[in-house]
This record gives structure tokens, C-alpha cells and sequence, in this order.
């Protein structure tokens, strides 16, 4: 991956992550980690299911291209091109693509994590 570091600016493009299957059509990348939080690169494939999990993280996002659904445990969210996300702290949720297009977007984590716990 590129990093430019300028003072104390790092500058890294999502063309340059490394993208690791996590689960199987799951890909995550480090985009960034400071030290209150971490921003991953996702994609998730046709068909492939990010398996349902909580963690002590807040976690925002924003889907870039594509269709997801979130699956919390009141239900189901439809995620789409453009929209924004969030799950509290211990929330429980996972996530489908049952679309024909992968789904990519970013997540943003906070306090910063570096391996999720629901890995294969």
C-alpha cells in the first residue's frame, strides 16, 4: 500500500489496500488507524454473508458502490449507494449482499481495531 506521510498527515487511496478475505466474499483493508479509531476498506461479493457479530466498537460507515443488507436484531436494512451507517457499541449485526454487484464502502471504527473477532 502507498502511504504519503506529509508532517503528520498520512494520505493512503483505496486503490492501494490490501483487501483479505476474511470470511468466505468478505474482504477487508486498513485504510488508516489513529489512536481513537481505525478506517477499513470493504467489499463484499455476490452472495456472501458477513457473518453476525458485536464488538465494543462504534462503528460508522458509508457504502461507495453497491447494495447491502444489514441484518440487526430488530430486523433487516437495506443499504445503498450513497447511504451512511452506524452500530452502537454491542449492537449485534451482520451483513448479506443478495445482489448481483459486489458491495464496497468504508468503516470506521472507534477505539481503532485491527483483527475483527467474528474472523475465520
Amino acid at each position: 500500500m502507498r502511504v504519503v506521510v506529509s508532517g503528520f498527515m498520512e494520505h493512503r487511496r483505496t486503490v492501494d489496500a490490501t483487501l483479505e478475505e476474511v470470511a468466505d466474499g468478505v474482504y477487508l483493508g486498513d485504510l488508516s488507524t489513529g489512536d481513537r479509531a481505525s478506517m477499513k476498506y470493504w467489499r463484499v461479493e455476490p452472495g456472501a454473508t458477513l457473518p453476525s457479530h458485536r464488538h465494543e466498537h462504534e462503528q460508522i460507515g458509508y457504502v461507495l458502490r453497491g447494495t447491502l443488507t444489514a441484518i440487526v436484531d430488530d430486523g433487516e436494512i437495506v443499504l445503498e449507494e450513497g447511504d451512511a451507517y452506524r452500530f452502537p457499541s454491542n449492537e449485534r449485526h451482520g451483513a448479506e449482499n443478495r445482489s448481483d454487484e459486489p458491495a464496497v464502502g468504508l468503516g470506521v471504527l472507534s477505539p481503532p481495531r485491527t483483527e475483527p473477532e467474528w474472523r475465520e
